[in-house]
């Protein structure tokens, strides 16, 4: 089984934020990714159809042999990874924002919040706000258009630079100190939050926690891979591999993207 891939899937491209956190921690693991991007974004979608989509790719990486897989997704995350272990007996490894260690070192006491409304609207995310942020400001926008621009290769656009402008005026004008990222694709924008937010704003994402965890989870399981060959990934989309090739700058790296109809 050690020697078998993770798995990793997201609603589509964005996820390869948290892919190459597993990678760049765990070099020597297979990791085969699944852009769901036909189906992108999840965040708008009814709970049950989330769940559905969530179980279509969990068995499509389980026929591909998968020995752990990884939902690189907040909104399959926070809606449907509590049934997904009901179901599978494999571990899953989900991705929730980052809401604990903001709430913690926040100094002005408000933090922003920028998620989808599957994510925001979600029993598991306000479970978790609720045991953090109860001496906190918390302030939640939904990122709406955002996953779209990215998923058409827009992530760098003037147009995702006005639309990130207008999403975080309300954060702005409580004067917030950490911005929690709670989408996989949003630490693409990064660099462009970068230029918009004030110096002494702090972005935070959850790409290095789950990283960890996974590491965690594989080596308490006895499913860590021996080998020390570095292993090449996989990446499957069901909509345009070469926004995805693109992301991952995949000829550069000789990473191997195709289509598949899962």
């Amino acid at each position: 089984m050690s020697s078998k891939p993770i798995g990793i899937f997201d609603s589509g491209v964005g996820g390869t934020s948290i892919w190459k956190e597993i990678h760049s921690l765990l070099p020597f693991e297979k990791t085969i990714y699944l852009a769901d991007s036909k189906n992108a974004p999840y965040g708008k979608k009814p709970v049950r159809d989330i769940i559905e989509l969530s179980k279509k790719n969990t068995d499509k990486l389980l026929s591909m042999g998968c020995k752990i897989i990884v939902v690189a997704c907040n909104t399959a995350t926070t809606n449907a990874i509590n049934e997904l272990r009901s179901l599978y007996s494999i571990p899953f490894i989900g991705i929730e924002p980052a809401i604990k260690p903001a709430a913690l070192k926040s100094q002005t006491k408000a933090i922003g919040i920028l998620a989808t409304k599957g994510t925001l609207s979600s029993a598991l995310f306000s479970k978790t706000s609720e045991l953090y942020t109860q001496s906190i400001k918390v302030i939640e926008v939904e990122g709406n258009g955002l996953v779209e621009l990215i998923e058409s290769g827009k992530k760098d656009s003037l147009e995702i630079i006005s639309l990130l402008k207008q999403l975080l005026q309300p954060m702005l004008l409580q004067e917030i100190d950490y911005l929690v990222l709670g989408c996989s694709h949003y630490p693409y924008l990064i660099p462009t939050l970068k230029k918009i937010l004030p110096e002494d704003v702090q972005i935070i994402d959850s790409g290095e926690a789950v990283a960890r965890q996974t590491k965690s989870v594989l080596t308490q399981r006895d499913l860590l891979n021996t080998s020390t060959l570095f292993a090449r990934p996989e990446f499957l989309s069901n909509k345009n591999p070469m926004i995805l090739a693109d992301l991952i700058n995949a000829e550069k790296n000789g990473f191997s993207v195709s289509y598949s109809d899962f």
